[in-house]
Parts: structure tokens; C-alpha cells; sequence
């Protein structure tokens, strides 16, 4: 029993030895500055930071509109086809409205006999004062003479002259009675023409903005129909859309609404063209829609060029929050702890790692900015910190951030 516990106690004797022999050869090799394993870092830099939110929509036409015909009409000739850039006020068709220039010449003979009744009655007028004032002068006379020398006038000669002067009176009023009825129906007549005249200029359709036109659904001889309120389905001249200036309707989430300001400056990104736009925020419907928690934005784009086109696919990205010449790090480098927390691993003057606590501030998809805890031009490990410890002898080489993408 005696050897058997001697024979034990050398065993374990023996292999604390050899933990003990491992053991220092580790602490050995990590040691050797030969032996010290590579680690990629970035330097810690200032640089302006802006946080923005990208959100992809389609441009759409600024406005767009069907355009109708205000008269049925038959077409006499298309001024315009598919793709036709039209200023506004330009002709597009010409309508041919038979019934209409016929109640055009109705109207202005009725225009000319009621000027011919206007200039009748004004005569009258003039012919009934004339009578009026040779009445009244016979009347006046008389009356002045009776009361002078009474005996040379006699009273029935004063009552054959009094009632001759109040019917001549008479006549004047009816005469202008008649003047002012005959004017009224110039007036009517005139008005009339006007009526007919606007309704056969409308025989003439122009484009209302400047824009292009995208589709044309009548030519030459169609019949066009007056598209009004209660004619459903009429049939459009073309669809006219201004493309000088787009829309671009994004969601904004209910999260960044309080970041939206009108006016502010955003670039916008299309991708078909491969190039990048300069936008407006103009207006927001400053109302969260309950369904999808975003809020209605149009970002007004110029395309005084015609380089983009309605329907083409565009991102927009809209700036939040900006840091000046903020010490930066890349994102990768850094092992978030919690809200605004993190931790580096910063390989210090002697090559060794050094685990830092750092507070986070603005943060972008590729950099965060570190309000404490590291100083520019200080290296940190870039990657994965669980396969290295504090204190490890690293060889060090920078990288650039997009070298280990």
C-alpha cells in the first residue's frame, strides 16, 4: 500500500512539471516579437460625419393631365405627336364645329338688328324731346300772356296747349322706355356672340403648361366630344406631362419626421443614369399615415435638360445629424457594450494590446464617432476583438477600411 501511494504522489509531482514547462513556453513565444502575430489597424482621425436616411422612389411628372376638347368637334388638324415638346399656350388641334360657326353668324345678325333697333329707338327719343320742346315753349307763352293781358288768350286756348305739352312729356318717356329696352337687347345680343365666340375659340386646343406629350389618342377626322363633368369616358386629345421639374415622393419614417425640414437640399441618386441630382424638400403632408408609420414627402428634382425621365427608379438620401471634425473610427472597429458604449482594443508604444472603454456618439454606416476614451493618430485593432486579449505582443499594419471589405 505504502508504494502504491509513493508511486501516486511522483505522478502528480510529474505532471505539474510539465503544465509548468507549457506554461513558460507560451509566455515565451508571446514574448518573441518574431513569433507575435499580425493584427490589421486604423488610425484614429478627425473628419466631418453626417448621419443621413436613403429612401428609393420613382420620378414622377411634375403634373399631368389628360387634355379634352371643351367643344364636340371634329379634328381638322393635330398640330402634335407622341414625344412633342410643347410650350404652353402652344396649338395642339385645330376642331372643326359646323352648328358652331353657324350660331356664330346668327349671333352676330342678331348684334346687327338690335343695333339697327338701338339707333331706331335713339331716334325717336330725339324726335319725341323735339316735340316736347316745341309743346312746352307754345304752352309757357301762352300761360305768360293769359296772366299779363288775360283778355287776348283765351282759356280754352291754355287747355289745348297744357295737354299738348304733358302728351309730348309722355312721349318722351315712352321713347326712352323704348331706348333703354332696345340697348338692353344690344347688350344681350352682344353678349351672346361673346358666348358663341369663347365656345368657338375652344375649337382651338392648346397646352395649358409646357410639357411633353406622352400618348395621343385621337388624329386627323376623330370625332372629339366635349369632356365635361357629366360625359364619363369622353375621349382625350393626348396626355400632357411637364417634365422640366419632377417629383419624387418618398415615406419618410414616422422615426426621422421630426429631421424633415422644407427647402432643405438633398442629393438624389439615379440609378440609371449614373449620376447624381441636386433636390428640394418643398412640401410634407405633416400627417403620419397609420397604416405604414411614414409621412407623404415630394422632393422637387430640375430637369431643365430633360436628362431624367418619369418613371426612372431614384434614391434620395436626406441628411439627419452632422458632426464637424469629429474623432472618428471605423464601425468595425469598435465591440458595442450598450446605449452610447463600447470597448477598442488600442495597440499601444510597446505593441501591446490595450483594451479601452469608449463613448459613442454620431454614427454612420461606416464610421462612429468617439466623444472619449482614444486620442488621434492612436492605432486600433480593426475586426473581431475575441481573438485577441489584453497585453498580447501584436505586429501592427495599417489598413484602409475599404481593404477589408
Amino acid at each position: 500500500m505504502k508504494k502504491d501511494k509513493s508511486r501516486k504522489a511522483m505522478a502528480l509531482v510529474l505532471a505539474a512539471g510539465a503544465l509548468a514547462g507549457c506554461g513558460g513556453g507560451r509566455n515565451a513565444q508571446a514574448d518573441d516579437p518574431a513569433a507575435a502575430p499580425t493584427v490589421a489597424v486604423v488610425k484614429v482621425e478627425r473628419r466631418d460625419l453626417t448621419n443621413s436616411l436613403e429612401i428609393a422612389s420613382e420620378l414622377e411628372p411634375f403634373q399631368e393631365i389628360e387634355v379634352y376638347a371643351k367643344v364636340s368637334g371634329y379634328i381638322r388638324k393635330l398640330h402634335v405627336d407622341w414625344g412633342a415638346h410643347v410650350k404652353q399656350g402652344q396649338l395642339l388641334a385645330e376642331l372643326e364645329v359646323p352648328e358652331l360657326q353657324q350660331q356664330l353668324r346668327q349671333d352676330e345678325a342678331a348684334v346687327r338688328r338690335s343695333g339697327e333697333d338701338f339707333e331706331r329707338s335713339r331716334e325717336e327719343l330725339n324726335r319725341a324731346e323735339s316735340a316736347y320742346d316745341v309743346a312746352h315753349i307754345t304752352y309757357t307763352r301762352l300761360a305768360e300772356v293769359q296772366k299779363s293781358r288775360p283778355e287776348l288768350v283765351a282759356q280754352q286756348e291754355i287747355d289745348v296747349a297744357q295737354g299738348k305739352d304733358q302728351e309730348a312729356s309722355a312721349g318722351v318717356s315712352s321713347a326712352k322706355d323704348a331706348l333703354a329696352a332696345a340697348e338692353q337687347g344690344l347688350l344681350a345680343s352682344k353678349a351672346a356672340l361673346a358666348k358663341d365666340q369663347a365656345m368657338a375659340d375652344y375649337a382651338r386646343i392648346t397646352a395649358p403648361f409646357e410639357g411633353v406629350v406622352t400618348e395621343v389618342y385621337a388624329y386627323s377626322g376623330a370625332l372629339l366630344p366635349a369632356g365635361t363633368a357629366s360625359s364619363k369616358g369622353a375621349l382625350a386629345l393626348c396626355r400632357l406631362s411637364q417634365n422640366n421639374l419632377l417629383r419624387l415622393v418618398i415615406p419618410v419614417p414616422e422615426r426621422v419626421v421630426p429631421e424633415i425640414h422644407a427647402g432643405e437640399m438633398v442629393e438624389v441618386d439615379v440609378s440609371a443614369g449614373k449620376k447624381k441630382f441636386d433636390g428640394k424638400i418643398v412640401r410634407f403632408s405633416e400627417q403620419i399615415d397609420t397604416q405604414t408609420r411614414t409621412m407623404h414627402t415630394e422632393v422637387e428634382v430640375p430637369n431643365a435638360k430633360g436628362e431624367l425621365v418619369p418613371g426612372m427608379y431614384a434614391s434620395v438620401k436626406i441628411p439627419l445629424h452632422t458632426a464637424a471634425n469629429a474623432l472618428t473610427v471605423p464601425v468595425q472597429a469598435v465591440q458595442s457594450t450598450g446605449p452610447g458604449q463600447g470597448t477598442v482594443l488600442v495597440v499601444n508604444g510597446s505593441s501591446r494590446l490595450e483594451k479601452r472603454t469608449v463613448t459613442l456618439g454620431l454614427q454612420t454606416s461606416a464610421q462612429v464617432e468617439i466623444l472619449s476614451g482614444l486620442e488621434p493618430g492612436e492605432a486600433v485593432v480593426f475586426g473581431e476583438q475575441g481573438q485577441y486579449k489584453a497585453g498580447e505582443l501584436v505586429k501592427a499594419k495599417t489598413v484602409q477600411p475599404a481593404e477589408m471589405e
